[in-house]
């Protein structure tokens, strides 16, 4: 994830028309460049996939049969876990 005080970086890209104008329009109603509602339409989209990544590898890991009986022999063993 980008930081904020990362250095920055123009960049050119296309969209359609339509599009382009529900966004000045929106820009518009609340205020705020263009800029902002396009960084701020990324950093959403990029944690939305992040989080789809990790969704997807927990079903990969519900469905493992050998990860299930690895991580109740864990559980059951007594050793204390600590998430970060």
């Amino acid at each position: 994830m980008a930081s904020i005080n990362s250095t920055v970086e123009k960049v050119t890209f296309n969209m359609p028309k339509d599009l382009k104008q529900d966004l000045v329009r929106l820009k518009n109603e609340m205020q705020v460049s263009l800029n902002t509602i396009y960084k701020n339409a990324l950093i959403e989209y990029v944690k939305k996939q992040e989080l789809k990544k990790w969704e997807q590898g927990a079903i990969k890991a519900s469905k493992n049969k050998e990860y299930i009986a690895q991580s109740k022999a864990l559980a059951e063993s007594g050793v204390e876990i600590y998430e970060y």
